[in-house]
């Protein structure tokens, strides 16, 4: 069980270390919607923020600050029910592919939440209208309050993008055009990385130990009901 906590502790640190610095060091930097090729055309940094879900998606019907603390309060939970289930699994003894999986999707998700929890308190506001970099500001006097801080996001893949045929409505009438379109346009975090890497240890690896674990048959209920 102690090898399973260390584990687990160990992939928790190091995705927290790795996302944190990196958002910092982007929001310290970068101006609102810089670009840096790292790797190639394929592989860039492009500096957003995301004050939503993913994609940037909201709540309806209730205003932004509201909207943010929902979503904070929420994202909240979903970590203390994430790590209330890792620490279960760790002292039942579970495989070390779920344990990291778990630890993965925890530290994603957690990640997630410090830029909502402190970046709004920390940090001068990055403006999508004006050319300038954030700094870090005394505690409280930041862009926003707390838990309605913005999330950094700076990771753009453009592997994907091909030309398709287009139809643009011109003066003239329909002009047939080619256009570029990416597959996959999102850009996103070290945070979102790991959520994602861990999901798809679980369905690709440890699908079975994930559905015993949490989907356990009748006569299994029965079992550990004994």
């Amino acid at each position: 069980m102690k090898k399973g906590f260390i584990i687990a502790g160990i992939v928790i640190l190091v995705t927290l270390v790795f996302d944190q610095w990196l958002k910092v060091h982007i929001k310290l930097n970068y101006e609102y919607g810089q670009r840096e090729y790292v790797l190639g055309d394929w592989f860039q940094f492009h500096f957003v923020e995301n004050p939503g879900m993913a994609f940037g998606l909201e709540f309806p019907f209730v205003s932004k600050n509201a909207a943010k603390i929902i979503l904070t309060s929420l994202r909240l939970f979903a970590v203390g029910a994430i790590f209330y289930y890792l620490k279960g699994m760790i002292q039942r003894k579970v495989s070390l592919g779920l344990i990291i999986s778990s630890a993965l999707i925890f530290a994603g998700a957690f990640g997630n939440i410090i830029d909502s929890l402190l970046y709004g308190l920390i940090f001068s506001e990055s403006s999508y209208y004006l050319p300038v970099v954030a700094e870090i500001v005394p505690f409280g006097t930041g862009y926003e309050g707390f838990m309605t801080g913005r999330v950094v996001d700076m990771l753009h893949v453009d592997l994907f993008t091909i030309d398709i045929p287009w139809f643009a409505n011109r003066t003239e009438g329909l002009e047939f055009i080619w256009r570029s379109f990416n597959f996959f346009a999102p850009i996103f975090n070290i945070a979102d990385v790991a959520i994602s890497l861990g999901v798809g240890i679980i369905i690709v690896f440890q699908r079975k130990i994930f559905q015993t674990e949490f989907f356990p048959k009748k006569d299994e209920k029965e079992e550990i009901s004994e």
